[in-house]
């Protein structure tokens, strides 16, 4: 028998029965699953038991931690590594071979994870790279800390970015992102996005600080643009043309231009915010 990858994948969840069977399915070479739960309301925590996968309860008080952090404060993981995936990313053998050949002799304290985003049915290839700092070794350090406590209902980190003690790697082997409930939640999740980042920008803002601390760069270049009416449009004309997303069809332009939409609807609501018309 194969030797289990010395990893525990947790997979935070709420009322993902649509995309847990697909993303658990690929897990059978880590040496431990588990799902963090937050009261879903339709067959996840089913299926979970059914997979064998191991099943926690969360319920957020509004204060910190969210539910990845707490999960790393109160559960003993008994692996050297931890990697978070949501429920509609999905694994692959070269992926799990890589990190077969990768971690036994790394000396980075995590990875990023690079990601074939699928929109529309059809996966691009073009535009927007996705990746995440989602794979690190156990007890080199956990998810920002963001004073959300007044305005977040978002109980999962999203946005916020792990924060390591030690240098980090790269995975060249992609993971598939696939969200299998369409269009119409696609736009709902955005639009809770948005004013998470909303509230998010405006408050580093109102510390002075909008481009500074902890921000990784991207967040800073990010951050310090939203709101300029140039912003989505730049955005749709970078990812479309320049990053070739023209490629990749109908599917490709309807991205786009839902992203750059996505970006103008945080300068909104950040115009909002800092002028006071809405708290």
């Amino acid at each position: 028998m194969s030797t289990k990858l010395p990893v525990t994948v947790v997979i935070p969840v709420l009322d993902e029965e649509q995309n847990l069977p697909g993303c658990l399915a690929r897990l059978g070479r880590f040496a431990t699953v588990v799902v963090v739960d937050s009261g879903s309301k339709d067959r996840t925590r089913e299926i979970a038991r059914l997979a064998g996968a191991g099943l926690v309860d969360f319920r957020w008080d509004g204060q910190f931690p969210k539910k990845r952090n707490w999960y790393l404060r109160n559960h003993h993981i008994e692996t050297p590594w931890v990697l978070f995936l949501d429920a509609d990313e999905y694994v692959d053998d070269a992926f799990c071979d890589e990190l077969a050949r990768v971690l036994p002799s790394t000396q980075h304290a995590g990875f990023w994870i690079n990601y074939d985003n699928w929109f529309l049915g059809r996966r691009l290839r073009h535009g927007d790279a996705n990746r995440k700092l989602a794979l690190f070794r156990v007890g080199t350090g956990e998810y920002e800390r963001i004073d959300e406590d007044r305005w977040s209902h978002l109980d999962m980190e999203v946005h916020e970015h792990p924060v390591l003690q030690g240098s980090t790697g790269e995975i060249a082997a992609r993971l598939d992102h696939r969200d299998y409930r369409g269009f119409d939640h696609w736009l709902r999740k955005h639009n809770e996005y948005s004013t998470w980042e909303a509230h998010r920008i405006a408050l580093l803002r109102g510390a002075g600080n909008a481009v500074s601390g902890d921000l990784t760069p991207r967040q800073r270049k990010k951050y310090g643009n939203i709101g300029k009416p140039w912003l989505p449009i730049a955005y749709f004309l970078h990812m479309y043309l320049a990053k070739r997303g023209f490629l990749d069809g109908y599917a490709g332009f309807a991205y786009a231009f839902a992203k750059s939409v996505y970006f103008w609807e945080i300068g909104v609501k950040v115009g909002e915010l800092e002028s006071g018309t809405h708290r």
